[in-house]
């Protein structure tokens, strides 16, 4: 991200730059670099039971629910410092429900996560400042089509590869992924 970039005036259509995310199919609207670093806009189309690790980073980050339904963890950081419950107590105790028009806000350094509950969702996702595209185009891949991959038989990124990029643009890993419902 190029905090130094000036921002350019932009009318963006119905496309976008289509990745491959880990099993996402992933559309950049809006860079960092196109808005001078004010922020990153990316269409996200997921499949059931997707679901990041419980995670926090440096930029504020909101969901829309444009399609389908998810379930959003917003966890208080002594609660994402883990316990030897299976599963974690944030599962339970920060669950809600969002379907379409729903918005989640996690605020830079908050622990998050979400898992899709429908049979796909289509969510825009905002980070503010830009950023979390950056993650988003360091582990994927340019989509053959516009639609989601097969499921994969093994890990999409290497975890050495998944690690150097998350150390590189800060973010941190709080605990698993939420359990599949």
């Amino acid at each position: 991200m190029a905090m130094e970039e000036v921002a350019q005036p932009q009318v963006v259509g119905s496309s976008g730059e289509a990745l491959w995310f880990l099993g996402t199919l992933a559309r950049i609207k809006l860079d960092g670099q196109q808005t001078g670093g004010r922020f990153g806009v990316f269409e996200g189309l997921l499949p059931r039971g997707a679901a990041p690790p419980l995670h926090s980073h440096p930029q504020d980050e909101t969901f829309y629910v444009l399609d389908g339904e998810i379930t959003a963890w917003l966890v208080e950081p002594e609660l994402a410092a883990g316990d030897s419950g299976e599963p974690p107590a944030w599962v339970e105790r920060c669950a809600q429900r969002c379907g379409v028009g729903g918005m989640v806000f996690a605020p830079g350094g908050t622990p998050h996560t979400f898992r899709v509950e429908s049979d796909t969702a289509r969510m825009l996702v905002i980070s503010t400042p830009a950023g979390i595209e950056d993650y988003v185009r360091a582990l994927s891949e340019p989509a053959r089509w516009p639609w989601l991959q097969p499921p994969s038989d093994g890990p999409r990124v290497p975890p050495e590869r998944m690690q150097a990029v998350e150390r590189e643009l800060g973010m941190v890993r709080h605990g698993p992924p939420p359990p599949p419902a």
